[in-house]
């Protein structure tokens, strides 16, 4: 199961602009994956909060250093 959510941030004042989201305080969106036992396999955290889920993952997906987890090849 991949999920995103918002956590509360402390960001300085004149940096705080992108990580405003809907509920008008700073928060950072933070993508999880737990494995089919609810196990925590990855996380990934420190976007803005007004960045989508869809974003984060194509990301993560894009970005071989962040090493996410993908199923075996063949």
């Amino acid at each position: 199961m991949i999920d995103g959510v918002h956590v509360q941030a402390t960001i300085p004042p004149e940096d705080q602009v992108p990580f405003i989201g809907r509920k008008r305080v700073p928060t950072q969106n933070v993508m999880a994956v737990c494995d089919f036992s609810m196990k925590f396999i990855y996380a990934y955290a420190g976007w803005e909060g007004s960045a989508h889920d869809t974003r984060i993952f194509f990301s993560a997906l894009r970005n071989r250093q962040l090493k996410f987890p993908k199923p075996p090849e063949g």
